[in-house]
């Protein structure tokens, strides 16, 4: 039985992952803050964890490690997101985006580096239309994917020569937490922007996420949004923009 672990398998994308995978036979680990509403089952494991907190994060690993030597695939789902303009956005909030979004992946894929090879098996970061293209009110966010996309897409060059994939998903909106309201800080829950443009279910995400996967695809748009938005950006990046600003900045 092959063996996933997923970050962020407590929310709406983590879950419907993990039941995609369950049902083509898969076992799989859910990393999350909170993991009381999880089920644990002969095909799935739950351990809470806080990735941005390095004592908890490797005993989590430990435990994940103790259950399955090899891992065939980490999906990178744990995140978070920030609403407003820059000019109002607190530099912590900046830091807060970078150390979950970013260190935490990074350091959950260095831990994860030797379980993978053992397996040769792949990395699967969930990144964002905002990961390779501009984003109204989404600058920190922004930044942090754009940064998961420079680091999966330089680690795929490292990894190929031990038998491992890297693959990078990049979802539109995916309505997983609507009516969930931004603190005062501009940090929300993913999936709970309230100006989302033909947002998916989590469940439609994951299938088209996993058939990317199956196919090995470097990158994985998901969504209609998502891919007029990667070929339209790498065609016209000025007129991504100016449709983009008219949409959904009001511009």
């Amino acid at each position: 039985m092959r063996t996933a672990l997923i970050s962020g398998g407590g929310g709406g994308l983590g879950r419907a992952l993990a039941v995609g995978l369950q049902a083509r036979g898969w076992r799989c680990i859910l990393l999350d803050l909170d993991v009381a509403g999880l089920e644990r089952t002969a095909q799935q494991m739950a351990i809470p964890c806080d990735l941005t907190d390095a004592a908890q994060r490797d005993a989590a690993v430990a435990r994940a490690l103790e259950a399955s030597p090899a891992i065939d695939l980490v999906i990178h789902a744990a995140g978070i997101t920030h609403i407003g303009p820059f000019a109002e956005q607190d530099e912590s909030a900046l830091r807060r985006l970078f150390e979950v979004n970013f260190f935490a992946a990074t350091a959950l894929t260095r831990a994860m580096l030797a379980p993978v090879r053992a397996a040769r098996g792949t990395h699967l970061a969930i990144s964002s239309v905002a990961g390779f293209s501009p984003l109204y009110h989404r600058t920190a966010y922004a930044a942090s994917k754009h940064a998961i996309e420079g680091f999966f897409g330089s680690l795929r060059s490292e990894e190929r020569a031990h038998g491992v994939d890297v693959l990078i998903a990049a979802p539109s909106f995916v309505a997983t937490n609507g009516g969930h309201r931004a603190g005062a800080d501009g940090i929300a829950r993913p999936g709970s922007a309230p100006d989302g443009i033909d947002a998916m279910t989590p469940e439609a995400a994951a299938r088209a996420i996993l058939k990317g996967y199956e196919r090995q695809a470097a990158m994985i748009p998901v969504g209609r949004v998502a891919h007029l938005a990667w070929r339209l950006n790498r065609l016209s990046p000025g007129l991504f923009r100016y449709l983009m600003q008219r949409r959904i900045g009001g511009a």
